[in-house]
């Protein structure tokens, strides 16, 4: 299921005339490699269609749930997000606008824009919580539940290094 489009031809033509719509379907295909927006989850909001000279200006917000992957130790969880939108659909946008087209028959499609407003605040770098320690790059171990015994073994190619991080006795 997409999400369903506005019939929007009674707005059209009379500046400073508003409704209120639900909007409600789903998104396939947002997110990247630790973010996105499950293909089969509710993306749901109430969205104002005002009428103002230059077309319909939507505004509202939208929400959803997105599933995550920790940065540090690839946790998979799940957390809501609430989009503010407000972009305005014409019926002939320029080239280089960035307004929303109007289809011709007076229907207002907002996927475009969701996928817009919602793909630019999926996290780039998400945590599942703020101190999450990760996992440990000798072992594997997630740090986060105790999984790492801790490791003295120092890698000889760092040696070196080690000895200049030694403080010196200056006397």
């Amino acid at each position: 299921m997409t999400l369903a489009t506005f019939d929007v031809r009674e707005l059209l033509g009379h500046p400073g005339m508003s409704q209120r719509r639900v909007l409600g379907g789903s998104l396939s295909g947002l997110g990247n490699e630790l973010a996105r927006v499950p293909d089969d989850a509710p993306v749901a909001g109430e969205l104002r269609l005002e009428s103002v000279v230059e077309g319909i200006l939507v505004s509202g917000t939208v929400d959803c749930t997105v599933q995550l992957r920790c940065a540090r130790c690839l946790k998979e969880f799940e957390q809501p997000l609430a989009v503010p939108v407000s972009e305005l659909f014409v019926m002939e946008p320029a080239p280089d606008s960035e307004d929303y087209p109007l289809d011709p028959d007076g229907e207002l499609d907002p996927e475009q824009m969701v996928r817009d407003a919602v793909g630019v605040e999926l996290p780039f770098s998400p945590l599942c919580m703020p101190d999450c320690k990760g996992l440990c790059e000798v072992c594997g171990g997630d740090r986060n539940l105790g999984e790492c015994p801790g490791h003295a073994e120092i890698d000889p190619r760092w040696a070196g290094l080690d000895q200049l991080l030694q403080p010196t006795d200056q006397n």
